[in-house]
């Protein structure tokens, strides 16, 4: 099923990273980690859907994705960047392989992170945020999607880094096997939750089977 929602409000987040919120059908609801098909409400960009995931809880009175928006070439997000209170947005029923299943090791590369937003936000309302452990990469510190309120969901449990430059603030690493080795205590036992580029999810699946995670563990958008 679809619906045309109609745009509350567009606020930045990054430099590149745009919050909109729209209105929310009765009834409406998601599962943490899902995504829904969105394209805009626009004569010849009807038919462009992108998968985003929602960012705000079932309990808020509105729908949420938080959605980078690349303004090189005019496409999807570029449109969405420009997007003002009163346009619209079709969004689709919710769809999607991640979801929480335990306490783990989230792993996430730029707008990635987006499918974890909404988990900790619900694990932190059920006081269930555990020892959950984020590793998030981004090239800039400028870049890092909701700095502060994952610090406050997780606390030291977020680590940053960054690949670009080096700031005393972060880590300036890559999330390779050795990464990996040093800071995962068990490859076995742990969920491990993926999301960014498909190269990088591609590869760190890999590394974690090696290291004797099982494939059902790993989640990733399939």
């Amino acid at each position: 099923m679809e619906y045309t929602l109609k745009v509350l409000s567009v606020a930045p987040v990054t430099h590149d990273v745009h919050r909109i919120r729209l209105e929310k059908p009765e009834g409406f609801s998601f599962t943490p980690g899902h995504v829904a098909d969105v394209s805009v409400n626009k004569p010849g960009w009807v038919n462009e859907k992108r998968p985003f995931t929602f960012t705000a809880l079932n309990s808020e009175p509105y729908v949420e994705f938080t959605i980078k928006c690349y303004t090189d070439h005019d496409g999807v997000t570029k449109q969405i960047g420009q997007l003002q209170a009163g346009d619209e947005l079709i969004v689709s029923d919710s769809w999607g392989a991640i979801e929480y299943k335990g306490e783990g090791y989230f792993i996430a590369g730029g707008a990635g992170i987006t499918p974890f937003i909404a988990i900790f936000r619900q694990l932190h309302k059920d006081n269930k945020i555990g020892n959950n452990k984020l590793f998030f990469s981004n090239k800039t510190a400028a870049d890092i999607i909701y700095e502060e309120e994952l610090k406050q969901l997780l606390g030291n449990n977020a680590i940053y880094i960054v690949t670009k430059e080096s700031d005393p603030g972060y880590r300036h690493d890559y999330i390779n096997e050795a990464f990996l080795q040093k800071e995962v205590t068990d490859f076995v036992n742990s969920p491990f939750y993926i999301c960014g580029p498909d190269a990088m999810t591609a590869a760190i699946t890999d590394i974690l089977v090696k290291n004797g995670a099982s494939a059902d563990t790993v989640v990733f958008e399939k």
